[in-house]
Protein backbone atom coordinates (compact mmCIF):
# COMPACT_ATOMS: atom_id res chain seq x y z
CA UNK A 1 0.00 0.00 0.00
CA UNK A 2 1.32 3.63 -1.34
CA UNK A 3 0.75 6.08 1.43
CA UNK A 4 1.34 9.62 0.10
CA UNK A 5 2.31 12.63 2.60
CA UNK A 6 0.95 15.53 0.07
CA UNK A 7 2.93 18.22 1.75
CA UNK A 8 6.65 17.14 2.71
CA UNK A 9 7.55 13.89 3.88
CA UNK A 10 10.00 11.31 2.14
CA UNK A 11 9.21 13.01 -1.36
CA UNK A 12 10.08 16.30 -0.24
CA UNK A 13 13.17 15.14 1.65
CA UNK A 14 14.38 13.24 -1.42
CA UNK A 15 13.81 16.52 -3.51
CA UNK A 16 11.42 15.20 -5.85
CA UNK A 17 8.62 18.02 -6.88
CA UNK A 18 4.53 18.05 -6.56
CA UNK A 19 2.30 17.53 -9.31
CA UNK A 20 -0.94 19.64 -8.18
CA UNK A 21 -4.39 18.98 -9.69
CA UNK A 22 -5.64 22.50 -10.59
CA UNK A 23 -9.44 23.05 -10.92
CA UNK A 24 -10.27 25.68 -13.41
CA UNK A 25 -13.95 27.71 -14.42
CA UNK A 26 -15.52 25.87 -16.43
CA UNK A 27 -17.10 29.14 -17.75
CA UNK A 28 -17.07 31.83 -15.75
CA UNK A 29 -13.99 33.13 -14.22
CA UNK A 30 -15.55 34.14 -10.56
CA UNK A 31 -15.18 30.56 -9.77
CA UNK A 32 -11.37 30.17 -9.62
CA UNK A 33 -10.56 29.74 -6.00
CA UNK A 34 -8.09 31.93 -4.26
CA UNK A 35 -6.40 28.72 -3.85
CA UNK A 36 -5.95 27.91 -7.62
CA UNK A 37 -5.13 31.58 -8.15
CA UNK A 38 -1.50 30.86 -5.92
CA UNK A 39 -0.69 27.33 -7.11
CA UNK A 40 -0.69 28.85 -10.48
CA UNK A 41 1.24 31.68 -9.72
CA UNK A 42 4.02 29.51 -7.51
CA UNK A 43 4.22 26.68 -9.89
CA UNK A 44 7.60 26.03 -11.60
CA UNK A 45 5.26 24.75 -14.46
CA UNK A 46 2.33 24.77 -16.00
CA UNK A 47 0.95 21.99 -18.39
CA UNK A 48 -2.24 22.64 -20.07
CA UNK A 49 -4.42 20.85 -22.84
CA UNK A 50 -4.95 23.55 -24.83
CA UNK A 51 -2.93 26.46 -23.98
CA UNK A 52 -4.34 28.67 -26.23
CA UNK A 53 -7.44 28.46 -24.01
CA UNK A 54 -5.11 28.61 -20.78
CA UNK A 55 -3.42 31.70 -22.01
CA UNK A 56 -6.72 33.47 -21.64
CA UNK A 57 -7.10 32.26 -18.02
CA UNK A 58 -3.96 33.29 -16.94
CA UNK A 59 -3.63 37.27 -18.61
CA UNK A 60 -6.99 37.88 -16.67
CA UNK A 61 -5.28 36.65 -13.61
CA UNK A 62 -1.94 38.09 -14.29
CA UNK A 63 -0.44 34.95 -14.01
CA UNK A 64 2.97 34.66 -15.57
CA UNK A 65 4.33 31.48 -14.63
CA UNK A 66 5.60 29.89 -18.01
CA UNK A 67 2.83 27.03 -19.56
CA UNK A 68 3.64 24.14 -21.98
CA UNK A 69 1.40 21.73 -23.49
CA UNK A 70 0.35 18.53 -22.13
CA UNK A 71 -2.83 16.83 -24.83
CA UNK A 72 -3.62 13.69 -25.74
CA UNK A 73 -1.82 13.76 -29.37
CA UNK A 74 1.71 14.77 -27.44
CA UNK A 75 1.59 12.87 -24.09
CA UNK A 76 3.71 10.12 -24.92
CA UNK A 77 6.63 12.59 -25.92
CA UNK A 78 5.54 15.30 -23.11
CA UNK A 79 5.05 12.92 -20.06
CA UNK A 80 7.66 11.54 -19.66
CA UNK A 81 9.45 14.94 -19.96
CA UNK A 82 6.91 16.29 -16.82
CA UNK A 83 7.77 13.28 -14.58
CA UNK A 84 11.47 14.02 -15.27
CA UNK A 85 11.09 17.28 -13.86
CA UNK A 86 8.80 16.75 -11.39
CA UNK A 87 11.90 14.24 -9.67
CA UNK A 88 14.37 16.80 -10.68
CA UNK A 89 12.26 18.91 -8.15
CA UNK A 90 10.31 21.14 -10.19
CA UNK A 91 6.57 21.56 -9.06
CA UNK A 92 4.19 21.73 -11.81
CA UNK A 93 0.49 22.46 -12.68
CA UNK A 94 -1.90 20.40 -14.53
CA UNK A 95 -4.72 22.19 -15.88
CA UNK A 96 -7.90 20.93 -18.06
CA UNK A 97 -9.59 23.46 -20.81
CA UNK A 98 -12.19 23.65 -18.36
CA UNK A 99 -12.95 22.42 -14.43
CA UNK A 100 -10.97 19.03 -13.09
CA UNK A 101 -7.78 17.94 -14.68
CA UNK A 102 -7.96 14.12 -15.09
CA UNK A 103 -11.16 13.20 -15.67
CA UNK A 104 -12.06 12.31 -19.17
CA UNK A 105 -8.73 13.55 -20.18
CA UNK A 106 -4.96 12.32 -20.59
CA UNK A 107 -4.56 13.94 -17.17
CA UNK A 108 -4.97 10.81 -15.56
CA UNK A 109 -2.15 9.46 -16.97
CA UNK A 110 0.17 11.74 -15.81
CA UNK A 111 -1.24 11.26 -12.29
CA UNK A 112 -0.85 7.27 -12.71
CA UNK A 113 3.08 7.89 -13.81
CA UNK A 114 4.13 10.37 -11.03
CA UNK A 115 2.25 8.12 -8.65
CA UNK A 116 4.09 5.19 -9.44
CA UNK A 117 7.47 7.48 -8.73
CA UNK A 118 6.46 8.09 -5.55
CA UNK A 119 5.59 12.32 -6.64
CA UNK A 120 3.24 13.70 -4.52
CA UNK A 121 -0.15 14.48 -6.32
CA UNK A 122 -2.51 17.25 -4.70
CA UNK A 123 -6.14 17.83 -5.66
CA UNK A 124 -6.51 21.91 -5.87
CA UNK A 125 -10.40 21.49 -6.01
CA UNK A 126 -12.51 23.44 -8.39
CA UNK A 127 -15.54 23.33 -10.78
CA UNK A 128 -17.03 19.85 -12.07
CA UNK A 129 -19.41 20.40 -15.19
CA UNK A 130 -20.75 16.78 -13.83
CA UNK A 131 -21.15 16.83 -10.57
CA UNK A 132 -22.64 20.60 -11.27
CA UNK A 133 -25.42 19.00 -13.93
CA UNK A 134 -26.57 16.72 -11.18
CA UNK A 135 -26.90 18.75 -7.58
CA UNK A 136 -29.44 20.63 -10.08
CA UNK A 137 -30.92 17.83 -12.13
CA UNK A 138 -33.34 17.06 -9.44
CA UNK A 139 -32.30 13.56 -10.09
CA UNK A 140 -31.58 11.17 -7.40
CA UNK A 141 -28.03 12.06 -5.95
CA UNK A 142 -27.24 9.29 -3.34
CA UNK A 143 -26.17 7.40 -5.56
CA UNK A 144 -24.41 7.77 -9.32
CA UNK A 145 -22.20 6.89 -11.82
CA UNK A 146 -20.02 8.67 -14.06
CA UNK A 147 -19.64 7.45 -17.78
CA UNK A 148 -18.01 10.32 -19.39
CA UNK A 149 -18.52 10.49 -23.72
CA UNK A 150 -20.46 7.76 -25.25
CA UNK A 151 -19.41 6.05 -27.98
CA UNK A 152 -19.74 7.62 -31.56
CA UNK A 153 -20.60 4.75 -33.55
CA UNK A 154 -23.96 3.56 -33.39
CA UNK A 155 -23.28 -0.49 -33.15
CA UNK A 156 -20.59 0.15 -30.47
CA UNK A 157 -23.00 2.70 -28.45
CA UNK A 158 -25.95 0.50 -28.15
CA UNK A 159 -24.01 -2.16 -26.81
CA UNK A 160 -22.22 0.14 -24.53
CA UNK A 161 -25.83 1.30 -23.54
CA UNK A 162 -26.99 -2.27 -22.70
CA UNK A 163 -23.76 -2.56 -20.34
CA UNK A 164 -25.43 0.46 -18.47
CA UNK A 165 -28.99 -0.80 -18.85
CA UNK A 166 -29.28 -2.58 -15.51
CA UNK A 167 -27.33 0.16 -13.49
CA UNK A 168 -29.93 1.64 -10.32
CA UNK A 169 -27.95 4.94 -9.95
CA UNK A 170 -28.33 8.05 -11.83
CA UNK A 171 -26.23 8.30 -14.57
CA UNK A 172 -23.79 10.77 -15.97
CA UNK A 173 -22.38 11.94 -19.47
CA UNK A 174 -20.76 14.35 -21.56
CA UNK A 175 -22.27 15.17 -24.91
CA UNK A 176 -21.69 17.55 -28.47
CA UNK A 177 -23.85 19.62 -29.55
CA UNK A 178 -24.16 17.56 -32.49
CA UNK A 179 -24.58 14.01 -31.16
CA UNK A 180 -26.33 14.55 -28.72
CA UNK A 181 -29.95 13.90 -30.83
CA UNK A 182 -28.13 10.62 -31.73
CA UNK A 183 -27.16 9.81 -28.44
CA UNK A 184 -31.20 10.49 -27.26
CA UNK A 185 -32.54 8.41 -29.90
CA UNK A 186 -30.19 5.33 -28.95
CA UNK A 187 -30.59 5.56 -24.84
CA UNK A 188 -34.53 5.92 -25.71
CA UNK A 189 -34.01 2.57 -27.92
CA UNK A 190 -32.43 0.12 -25.10
CA UNK A 191 -34.01 1.55 -21.71
CA UNK A 192 -36.85 3.53 -22.75
CA UNK A 193 -38.39 6.66 -22.00
CA UNK A 194 -36.61 7.55 -18.75
CA UNK A 195 -36.59 11.00 -16.97
CA UNK A 196 -33.69 13.07 -17.57
CA UNK A 197 -31.98 16.46 -17.73
CA UNK A 198 -30.07 18.25 -20.70
CA UNK A 199 -27.83 20.33 -18.59
CA UNK A 200 -25.94 22.82 -20.80
CA UNK A 201 -23.46 26.15 -20.83
CA UNK A 202 -23.20 25.42 -16.83
CA UNK A 203 -22.33 29.02 -15.37
CA UNK A 204 -22.43 30.91 -18.53
CA UNK A 205 -24.83 33.69 -19.54
CA UNK A 206 -27.01 31.41 -21.56
CA UNK A 207 -26.54 28.44 -18.73
CA UNK A 208 -30.27 26.06 -19.22
CA UNK A 209 -31.63 23.16 -17.34
CA UNK A 210 -34.12 21.26 -19.23
CA UNK A 211 -36.16 18.50 -17.27
CA UNK A 212 -38.73 15.99 -18.28
CA UNK A 213 -38.16 12.43 -20.24
CA UNK A 214 -35.94 11.59 -23.01
CA UNK A 215 -38.88 11.65 -25.33
CA UNK A 216 -39.25 15.41 -24.24
CA UNK A 217 -36.18 16.12 -24.62
CA UNK A 218 -35.76 15.10 -28.62
CA UNK A 219 -38.98 16.88 -28.88
CA UNK A 220 -37.00 20.31 -27.52
CA UNK A 221 -34.22 19.63 -29.66
CA UNK A 222 -36.50 19.58 -32.20
CA UNK A 223 -37.61 23.09 -31.72
CA UNK A 224 -34.46 24.12 -30.62
CA UNK A 225 -31.54 22.94 -31.99
CA UNK A 226 -28.54 22.21 -29.82
CA UNK A 227 -26.22 24.82 -28.71
CA UNK A 228 -22.94 24.10 -26.22
CA UNK A 229 -21.64 21.42 -24.90
CA UNK A 230 -24.01 19.26 -22.72
CA UNK A 231 -24.04 17.19 -19.79
CA UNK A 232 -26.59 14.67 -19.52
CA UNK A 233 -27.97 13.52 -15.98
CA UNK A 234 -30.30 10.08 -16.71
CA UNK A 235 -32.40 8.20 -13.77
CA UNK A 236 -31.03 5.01 -13.37
CA UNK A 237 -32.62 1.58 -13.64
CA UNK A 238 -35.74 0.78 -11.64
CA UNK A 239 -34.49 -1.29 -8.83
CA UNK A 240 -37.73 -3.49 -8.41
CA UNK A 241 -38.07 -3.94 -12.87
CA UNK A 242 -34.39 -4.91 -13.14
CA UNK A 243 -35.04 -7.94 -9.95
CA UNK A 244 -37.92 -9.05 -11.55
CA UNK A 245 -36.55 -9.26 -15.01
CA UNK A 246 -33.90 -11.60 -13.18
CA UNK A 247 -31.35 -9.50 -15.41
CA UNK A 248 -31.45 -12.29 -18.28
CA UNK A 249 -31.25 -9.14 -20.91
CA UNK A 250 -27.94 -7.66 -19.36
CA UNK A 251 -25.83 -10.73 -18.40
CA UNK A 252 -23.77 -10.69 -21.77
CA UNK A 253 -21.07 -11.85 -19.94
CA UNK A 254 -22.08 -15.32 -18.50
CA UNK A 255 -20.05 -17.48 -20.53
CA UNK A 256 -17.08 -15.52 -19.74
CA UNK A 257 -14.35 -16.61 -17.45
CA UNK A 258 -13.23 -14.18 -15.08
CA UNK A 259 -9.97 -12.95 -17.35
CA UNK A 260 -12.23 -12.47 -20.51
CA UNK A 261 -14.43 -10.46 -18.68
CA UNK A 262 -11.71 -7.96 -17.17
CA UNK A 263 -10.10 -8.23 -20.74
CA UNK A 264 -13.45 -6.98 -22.42
CA UNK A 265 -13.88 -3.99 -20.64
CA UNK A 266 -9.47 -3.40 -20.33
CA UNK A 267 -10.02 -3.18 -24.32
CA UNK A 268 -12.58 -0.83 -24.05
CA UNK A 269 -10.99 1.71 -21.62
CA UNK A 270 -6.80 -0.24 -21.53
CA UNK A 271 -6.97 0.42 -17.82
CA UNK A 272 -6.77 -2.73 -15.99
CA UNK A 273 -8.02 -1.68 -12.93
CA UNK A 274 -11.34 -0.08 -14.58
CA UNK A 275 -12.18 -3.36 -16.30
CA UNK A 276 -11.84 -5.34 -12.67
CA UNK A 277 -14.17 -2.67 -11.07
CA UNK A 278 -16.54 -2.94 -13.52
CA UNK A 279 -16.63 -6.68 -13.80
CA UNK A 280 -16.76 -6.52 -9.99
CA UNK A 281 -19.99 -4.31 -10.20
CA UNK A 282 -21.34 -6.88 -12.95
CA UNK A 283 -20.88 -9.79 -10.75
CA UNK A 284 -22.01 -8.00 -8.13
CA UNK A 285 -18.86 -9.25 -6.14
CA UNK A 286 -16.10 -7.28 -4.45
CA UNK A 287 -12.91 -5.98 -6.50
CA UNK A 288 -10.51 -8.30 -4.57
CA UNK A 289 -12.20 -11.61 -5.36
CA UNK A 290 -12.15 -10.18 -9.35
CA UNK A 291 -8.56 -9.60 -9.16
CA UNK A 292 -7.70 -12.77 -7.09
CA UNK A 293 -9.46 -14.68 -9.67
CA UNK A 294 -7.65 -13.03 -12.32
CA UNK A 295 -4.44 -13.72 -11.15
CA UNK A 296 -5.59 -17.51 -10.37
CA UNK A 297 -6.71 -17.84 -14.16
CA UNK A 298 -3.79 -16.16 -15.38
CA UNK A 299 -1.78 -18.58 -13.60
CA UNK A 300 -3.28 -21.51 -14.61
CA UNK A 301 -2.53 -20.51 -18.29
CA UNK A 302 0.70 -19.85 -17.72
CA UNK A 303 1.17 -23.16 -15.81
CA UNK A 304 -0.79 -25.11 -19.28
CA UNK A 305 1.03 -23.81 -21.84
CA UNK A 306 4.16 -24.18 -20.75
CA UNK A 307 3.71 -27.90 -20.11
CA UNK A 308 2.12 -28.18 -23.71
Amino acid sequence: MQVQKSFGGRAASMGQGTLFLVGTPIGNLEDMSFRAIRTLREADLIAAEDTRQTRKLLTHFEIATKLVSYHEHNKAASGPELIRLLKEGSSIALVSDAGLPAISDPGADLVRDAAAFDIPVVAIPGPNAALSALIVSGLPTERFQFAGFPPRERKVLLRWLEELKACTETLLFYEAPHRIAKTLRAMLDVWGDRRIALVRELTKRHEETARGTITEALELLELHPPLGEYCLVVHGADPLATRSNGLSETRWWEDLTITEHVRHYESESGDRKEAMKRAASDREVPKRDIYNAYITEAAEKDESESEE
